[in-house]
């Protein structure tokens, strides 16, 4: 879809600023423990549409739909299974109205996130039944305006397959992003070359891939390298890091991340070759806004080395460390490393 405003925008730009979190900020507008998102998309209408203009005005470029637990399956334990197409077709209108109210093109980006089961043949859960369940989500995003549809956090390589089969449905580019939390791979085992590997294995091919939400922004930024010791230059990679480390404060999870530590964090996701970047949990649209100018007034720098990560964002699993040290290795090594890391994987 050559006329596709997010394809046009990536065509014109060096870089992309996707938003910053949701649910977190989401928090302290009022959303309880507990509750459904999705729900406000027609009972707290303007508090969605807020906090989309919020991010507008701190410089993004595309908006991530309140959507991300809008299939079937994250609804139906809110008894809304019966209101996908209604809650998603919302999600994306409020977003596309914000997004056509600006002065800049903004691009609408449908978040849909994983479906809280586990997909056979470790679980339950058939393939083709995810598919239908994520087609359906996908084809209601972009019947309410979405651009794009934007896979995140996703941990399975058998789910971010059936997604991507469902989200092609919609007729619409796909981004997929992976969290990889637990010692430099995803929860279900996928390290981040494996992600690659399924990034060329798709027909038709993925927009742009990358990392989303995980541990923190080091170990975000060390998925990159590990990423770009794999892929090729002209790959669109994702980057969307958490606010730094979550803490629990007076019963409350906050943040370690400061506007500061955001800002170079998108500065060293910039050398990375990272073409879209953003913030997840934590990052509220002050923290995307010293993002923005950081971007803006940065002139790209040698690719950095984990230490320099270390350096400038503080510590890194030892999972994404071990990851990250391939990154400067001859190509045959990495070749035979990305092989026994699948094998194990």
């Amino acid at each position: 879809m050559t006329n596709n405003r997010f394809e046009k925008l990536l065509r014109d730009r060096d870089w992309l600023l996707a938003d910053g979190a949701t649910g977190t900020n989401y928090f302290s507008m009022g959303l309880q423990s507990g509750d459904a998102p999705e729900l406000w998309n027609v009972e707290h209408p303007d508090r969605v549409r807020l906090l989309h203009q919020q991010f507008i005005d701190a410089g993004a470029d595309i908006l991530l739909t309140n959507s991300f637990g809008g299939s079937a399956y994250r609804l139906k334990l809110h008894q809304a299974e019966h209101r996908v197409e209604e809650l998603n077709a919302e999600a994306a209108a409020i977003a596309r109205s914000c997004a056509d109210g600006s002065s800049r093109d903004v691009i609408v980006a449908g978040s849909m996130g994983p479906t809280g089961e586990i997909l056979e043949p470790v679980g339950t859960l058939s393939l083709q039944a995810a598919e239908n369940a994520f087609a359906d989500q996908a084809r209601a995003l972009a019947k309410g305006g979405a651009d794009v549809i934007w896979l995140e956090t996703m941990s399975s390589r058998e789910e971010l397959q059936a997604a991507r089969a469902g989200a092609a449905q919609s007729g619409l580019p796909v981004v997929a992003t992976m969290t990889f939390d637990t010692n430099g791979s995803t929860m279900m085992g996928v390290p981040p070359a494996q992600l690659v590997d399924i990034y060329r294995e798709t027909v038709p091919p993925l927009a742009a891939y990358g990392a989303n939400c995980g541990v923190g922004a080091a170990d975000l930024v060390g998925t990159l390298l590990s990423m770009r010791s794999q892929g090729d230059n002209e790959d669109v990679l994702v980057a969307k890091a958490n606010c730094g480390i979550p803490q629990f404060v007076d019963g409350e999870i906050q943040y370690t991340g400061t506007p500061e530590l955001m800002a170079e964090y998108a500065r060293l996701a910039r050398d990375c070759g990272a073409r879209i970047i953003g913030g997840c949990c934590g990052t509220t649209p002050v923290h995307l806004a010293a993002m923005n100018r950081a971007l803006l007034n940065h002139h790209p720098r040698p690719m950095p080395d984990i230490e320099a990560v270390v350096s400038a964002l503080g510590p890194v699993t030892a999972g994404t460390r071990h990851v990250c040290s391939h990154s400067t290795a001859p190509v045959e090594h990495k070749r035979r490393s990305r092989q026994g890391r699948r094998r194990r994987a």
